[in-house]
C-alpha cells in the first residue's frame, strides 16, 4: 500500500492524522538542511544538476539534529510566506507561485520525514521527536490553509498563459483554500484549527497503538504441525516446552495456512484481533467524532461526503454504489467458493455446519494442492528473499531502461536499511531505500513512504519500501512476493513522477483513489510465468521453478477471487460507513452488521475480538479504503495493453511510463489512464477477470 502522509496544503484536513502523503497520498517533502538559512523566494532559475540524495542523513543522525531540520522547514516556510504576501500577484505572478510552492514544499518535507520516522526508526525519542514535529507542522499547516492572505494572492495570479499543469495545481490547490475554511469567520478558522489538532494526535495514538501491542501466543510444538520446517526452525521450543508465535506478519500468515490444529489458528486468530484493545476503543470514536464534528463545521453531511470530493469519485454517494456494484458483481462467485471450501473441510470434521474465519486461509491452501495440485509450500523454496529481491530490481530495470546503483555509505536509520541509487543511463533519477525486515517497534506492514518529493532542477525524488519479509536466506510466501512488487510499483511511481516543475504535483500526488493503480498493476507480474522463470530458482539445487508449477499456481491463484473481493468489499464498507453516520455508535457492532451483509463468515461482535482497533487504515485512508478496490479495477484495464503486447514489452511498458507515471499529479488521474488506453477507463477488465474459471 502507498502510506499517506499529510498534503501539501490541506493536510490537515483531507488528510488529518493521515500516516503518509504515499501513500492521503500525496507527500510533498523537501530536501532541508538543518543548517540552512531561510531563502529569498524562489525566483531564480534552478539548477540543471541537483545535489545528489542525502535527505536520510537527518534520519540517521540524534534527535537534536533531526528538530532541528524540523525547525528549518518550519522556518523556511514561514519566510516564503511572509515574502509572497510583499508581491504584487499581478505583476510577480511567477514569484507568487514559486514562493508558495517552496512553503507547502518545506512543510511537506518535514512531513513525510516525520511520518517515515515514527514508523521505523529504531530510537524511541526518534520516534517521539518525529510526532512532535509532525504536530508542529501540520498546526503550520492548518494556519497557511486559512491565510486569506495567502489565498487572496493566489486567486489573483493571471493563469490565462499558464501551462495547463499549473492551472490544474493551482485549481487544486485554491479548491483545498475552501476546503480548509479560509472563507469562513475567524472563530470558525480557530475551531477548524483546534479540531485538526485533535484529528493528528488521535491518528498518532491510533497508528502507535497498534505498532506497540504486539501480541504474543504459546503453543505445544504439536500445533505447529503442518508448518514448513524453517518456521518451525525459526521458532524453538523454549524452556518451558512451549513454542511462542507473535501476531506480526511473518509468523501470524504462515501459522494460519499451514497449521493442521483448526484450534490453534482460532487461538492465533483471536489474538490477532485483539490488537489494540482496549486502547485504541476510546480513541477511535474519537477520531470518528472530531472528524464528523469537523466536516459538519466545513457545511459538508460527512466526514465521508467531504473526503470523496477530491477523489476520482467526487461524491459518498458514488463510492457507496461502486461497492454496491461489485457487491452484485461478486456474489455468487463468493457463495461458490465458500460453499467449496465448506466441502473440503466436511472432510475433516464430518457434520461441520460451517467455515470459520480462521479456517478460510488453510483449507483455500489444501484445496488448492488437491484440486489444482498446487502446494503453496511447493513454491516457497523458490523464493529465497534475496533472489526475489534481485528479481524484482532486475525486472523494473529491464522493463523502463533502469540501472540500480548500491550507495554503501549512504547514511541510514538502521544498519539493515539499503540505498540505491535510480540510473535511466547516465542520468539520475532518484533514490530508493528498502528497509525490509521485521524489528520491534517498526511498522508492521508493508508500505511505500515518500521521503523527498523530486522537482525538476532542484532535488531528486526519495522513496522508501518498509516490508516485513524474512532476511537474505530464508524463504518468502509467494504472497509476500506479490506483495514486494506490489510496492515497487508504489516506489517507481515515486520517482518517475520527480521531474515536475511544481513540488505541488510532483510524485504520487494522483486522487487518492488512483494512487494504488500502478501497485495493484505492477503486482500481476508475480504470476507471470516468463518473469517468474528469471528470477525463481530454488534455493538449494538452483534449478529454474518448473513451467508446470507456475501454471499451477496461476490456477489456483484464481481461486478464492470472489472471496478475496468481498473481504475487501467488507473492509471498503467498514471504512465508508465508519465516516458516513453520526458519531457515537458500537464499532465493533456495526461492523459484525457489514460482515454479516458482504461476508459469508459469520461474526459476534460479543465473541472478544475487535479487528476494526487494528485496521490501521481507518486512520490513514479514513472514509477511502475503496481506493483499493476501484484501483484495482482500473490496474486490470491497464494490464489490458500488455496482455497484447507481452508484460516485459519495452515500447508498453516506456508508453506507461511517459503517460501514467511520469505526469505525477499535474493531470486528473482519468486523463492519464485515457492517454495510456486511448479511450476511458471501464469495468469490463475486472467484471471478465472475475468471471474467469
Amino acid at each position: 500500500m502507498k502510506r499517506l502522509t499529510a498534503l501539501t496544503l490541506s493536510a490537515a484536513l483531507a488528510a488529518a492524522g493521515c500516516s503518509h502523503g504515499t501513500a492521503a497520498t500525496e507527500p510533498a517533502p523537501q530536501q532541508a538542511q538543518p543548517q540552512a538559512e531561510a531563502p529569498a523566494p524562489a525566483q531564480a532559475p534552478a539548477p540543471a544538476e541537483p545535489p545528489p540524495p542525502r535527505f536520510a542523513d537527518i534520519l540517521s543522525g540524534t534527535v537534536q539534529a533531526y528538530t532541528a531540520a524540523c525547525d528549518a522547514d518550519l522556518e523556511r516556510a514561514k519566510t516564503q510566506i511572509t515574502a509572497l504576501k510583499t508581491l504584487d500577484a499581478r505583476k510577480d505572478a511567477k514569484a507568487v507561485l514559486a514562493a508558495y510552492d517552496e512553503a507547502t514544499g518545506a512543510l511537506t518535507a518535514a512531513t513525510n520525514r516525520s511520518s517515515l520516522a515514527r514508523e521505523v526508526h529504531p530510537d524511541a525519542a526518534f520516534r517521539d521527536a518525529a510526532r512532535e514535529c509532525e504536530q508542529r507542522v501540520d498546526s503550520a499547516n492548518v494556519a497557511l490553509s486559512q491565510d486569506r492572505g495567502v489565498y487572496d494572492a493566489l486567486v489573483a495570479v493571471d493563469l490565462s498563459q499558464a501551462d495547463a499543469a499549473t492551472r490544474y495545481w493551482m485549481e487544486r490547490s485554491l479548491l483545498d483554500f475552501r476546503r480548509a475554511g479560509v472563507d469562513r469567520d475567524d472563530a470558525t478558522r480557530e475551531k477548524v484549527k483546534s479540531l485538526n489538532e485533535d484529528i493528528l494526535k488521535l491518528g498518532q495514538e491510533f497508528g502507535k497503538n497498534i505498532a506497540e501491542d504486539v501480541r504474543s501466543v504459546s503453543f505445544a510444538p504439536k500445533d505447529l504441525d503442518g508448518l514448513p520446517e524453517d518456521y518451525r526452525k525459526a521458532h524453538p521450543v523454549g524452556k518451558d516446552g512451549k513454542v511462542i508465535i507473535t501476531s506480526n506478519y511473518p509468523d501470524y500468515f504462515p501459522f494460519m495456512t499451514y497449521a493442521k490444529d483448526t484450534r490453534a489458528r482460532e487461538k492465533l486468530w483471536r489474538a490477532y484481533r485483539q490488537r489494540a484493545f482496549p486502547k485504541n476503543q476510546t480513541v477511535l470514536a474519537q477520531l470518528i467524532s472530531k472528524r464528523h464534528e469537523l466536516a459538519t463545521l466545513l457545511g459538508y453531511e460527512t466526514w465521508a461526503a467531504y473526503t470523496t470530493e477530491t477523489k476520482m469519485t467526487r461524491t459518498q454517494q458514488a463510492a457507496a454504489d461502486f461497492i454496491d456494484k461489485l457487491a452484485a458483481a461478486t456474489e455468487t462467485r463468493a457463495k461458490k467458493e465458500f460453499a467449496e471450501l465448506l466441502a473440503r473441510k466436511q472432510k475433516d470434521v464430518p457434520g461441520a455446519k460451517t467455515l470459520e474465519p480462521w479456517d478460510q486461509d488453510y483449507y483455500e491452501d489444501r484445496l488448492r494442492a488437491e484440486r489444482f495440485g498446487f502446494d503453496s509450500q511447493a513454491v516457497r523454496p523458490y523464493f529465497e528473499y534475496a533472489r526475489v529481491k534481485a528479481g524484482v530490481m532486475d525486472i523494473a530495470a529491464r522493463m523502463w531502461g533502469l540501472t540500480w546503483r548500491k550507495v554503501d555509505d549512504a547514511k541510514v536509520w538502521h544498519p539493515e536499511v539499503e540505498a540505491y541509487d535510480v540510473l535511466d543511463g547516465s542520468t539520475r533519477l532518484g533514490r530508493i531505500y528498502l528497509d525490509m525486515h521485521p524489528r520491534d517497534d517498526k511498522y508492521k506492514h508493508a508500505a511505500q513512504f515518500d521521503l523527498v518529493a523530486g522537482q525538476a532542477g532542484k532535488r531528486y525524488p526519495e522513496a522508501t519500501l518498509v516490508c516485513n519479509f524474512g532476511r537474505p536466506g530464508e524463504l518468502m510466501t509467494y504472497d509476500e512476493v506479490e506483495t514486494f512488487f506490489h510496492e515497487f510499483g508504489h516506489l517507481v511511481h515515486a520517482v518517475f513522477a520527480g521531474r515536475q516543475q511544481w513540488s505541488g504535483i510532483a510524485g504520487t500526488r494522483v486522487e487518492w483513489d488512483f494512487v494504488e493503480t500502478p501497485s495493484m498493476l505492477l503486482q500481476q507480474w508475480a504470476s507471470n510465468a516468463q518473469v517468474l522463470g528469471l528470477f525463481a530458482k530454488h534455493h538449494q539445487t538452483n534449478e529454474p521453478i518448473p513451467a508446470e508449477l507456475v501454471a499451477k499456481l496461476r490456477a489456483s491463484k484464481e481461486f478464492g477471487k470472489g472471496l478475496w473481493s468481498r473481504r475487501q468489499l467488507f473492509l471498503s464498507a467498514v471504512s465508508l460507513d465508519y465516516y458516513s453516520r453520526k458519531p457515537g455508535f458500537d464499532t465493533t457492532e456495526a461492523l459484525a452488521v457489514l460482515q454479516k451483509k458482504l461476508s459469508p463468515f459469520k461474526h459476534e461482535y460479543r465473541d472478544g475480538t475487535h479487528f476494526e482497533l487494528a485496521f490501521g487504515h481507518l486512520e490513514s485512508y479514513s472514509a477511502a479504503y475503496y481506493t483499493y478496490l476501484w484501483s484495482s479495477v482500473i490496474a486490470k484495464d491497464l494490464e489490458t495493453e500488455f496482455e497484447k503486447h507481452g508484460y516485459l514489452d519495452r515500447d508498453t511498458a516506456m508508453k506507461y511510463r511517459r503517460t501514467v507515471l511520469e505526469p505525477g499529479g499535474s493531470k486528473p488521474a482519468a486523463e492519464l489512464v485515457k492517454d495510456f488506453l486511448g479511450r476511458d477507463y471501464g469495468f469490463d477488465a475486472y467484471k471478465a477477470y472475475l468471471d474467469r474459471n
